[in-house]
């Protein structure tokens, strides 16, 4: 417990000066008020309705407020063979306020704007490979051991939670951006498997970690800042302003759906 507080103090320290720095340089979020602030999906997602197959995606946004300028709000949405709907996972904050877990699973449009910011998709499945993957899915979520806590940064929290799921079911192969903050928190653990469920990384409470795996190249965090670079899917990845780099997902023509901003 002493080292878990002492990181938490380190964190706060290092996070108030990281807010000095973004609200001189850092990118902007679009939304300002949540209250108005839109949840309109964007087209990245197929229509459920005229979509037989199964659909298993990842997804990430900016998240609302100044958070928005360091990191990303990430979450995964399925839907079974001739579903209605999406079933989206993800981890909300402030559910600890009337409920006893930060974990919400729910039917919402998969490609909904996060509180106005507009969503990167990571993973997207199809047919049947997806449809065994949606019982995985389901099982990891329920599973995720941090139901009960939450921590902004380092973690454990929205980005903690789809990462414990993309390493419970490595066939998403999603490759979570930099600005996903808490995607390396381990917990009490200091080796594991990378976000993506392959290759390794070793991590000091999501303060500190090296990754290297054929999903997301080789990556350093430090105190949250993730750089990176990937030559299996030429990109490079930096504080505040993530993966710079080509698309990496070309969706169907059939899904309708606008590429990823």
């Amino acid at each position: 417990m002493d080292l878990r507080r002492r990181n938490k103090m380190l964190a706060f320290f290092l996070f108030t000066g990281l807010l000095l720095f973004a609200l001189l340089v850092g990118k902007s979020v679009i939304a300002q008020d949540w209250r108005a602030a839109s949840s309109e999906p964007v087209g990245l997602a197929p229509d459920p309705a005229a979509t037989p197959e199964a659909v298993v995606q990842v997804y990430g946004a900016r998240t609302w407020g100044w958070r928005g300028n360091f990191g990303v709000h990430t979450w995964v949405a399925v839907k079974p063979a001739d579903a209605q709907a999406y079933t989206v996972y993800e981890v909300i904050g402030w559910r600890l306020r009337w409920s006893d877990t930060v974990v919400a699973i729910h039917n919402r449009a998969a490609d909904s704007r996060w509180y106005g910011n507009v969503p990167e998709l990571y993973s997207d499945k199809r047919g049947p490979e997806a449809e065994k993957l949606i019982p995985r899915i389901d099982a990891a979520a329920r599973a995720y051991p941090h139901a009960k806590e939450y921590s902004a940064w380092p973690g454990p929290n929205s980005n903690t939670f789809v990462a414990w799921i993309t390493r419970a079911v490595p066939e998403l192969e999603a490759d979570l951006p930099p600005t996903a903050i808490g995607k390396d928190y381990l917990s009490d653990s200091l080796f594991g498997s990378a976000p993506s469920g392959s290759g390794v990384q070793f991590s000091i409470a999501g303060l500190f970690a090296l990754t290297a795996s054929g999903v997301e190249g080789l990556e350093l965090n430090l105190l949250g800042l993730t750089f990176g670079i990937n030559p299996f899917d030429p990109a490079l990845k930096l504080p505040l302003l993530g993966r710079l780099g080509p698309a990496r997902i070309s969706l169907p023509e059939s899904a309708g759906a606008v590429p990823p901003q």
